[in-house]
């Protein structure tokens, strides 16, 4: 099946406003349990976080996926993109004058086309 390139840059723009809007809930989800949003779309060289959110001293570094099955979402986080979100988290302490000692978690974001959220905490380990 072949696309052309006009079909392919709008598949592409309707799946960034997808992300967009999941961030968007699972921000508020976030917020609404009491977590500070500290950056969204955390961009460095080594990689972008979705969501960087503050819970007491503690930093949770948080990949949003969106996808038809929660199940599914949580299988689309490879390997590589875990050691990406990893090192950018690291350079995002670097960057903000923040100890290595800092408690600190990944979380896995899911969000379904019914709204429904589920989170994983600690779901990236090194």
């Amino acid at each position: 099946m072949k696309h052309s390139h006009q079909t392919l840059q709008k598949q592409g723009a309707i799946n960034h406003a997808a992300g967009i809007a999941a961030e968007d809930q699972i921000a508020r989800w976030y917020l609404a349990r009491g977590y500070e949003v500290v950056r969204r779309r955390w961009k460095h060289l080594e990689g972008e976080i979705d969501l960087i959110l503050r819970l007491g001293d503690q930093l949770i570094f948080t990949e949003v996926k969106y996808s038809k099955t929660h199940a599914r979402a949580m299988q689309a986080v490879s390997a590589h993109q875990q050691q990406r979100v990893m090192a950018a988290a690291l350079s995002f302490l670097a960057l903000t004058g923040q100890s290595m000692e800092t408690p600190m978690r990944f979380d896995v974001a899911c969000l379904d086309p019914m709204g429904r959220v589920a989170v994983l905490e600690n779901a990236i380990t090194a």
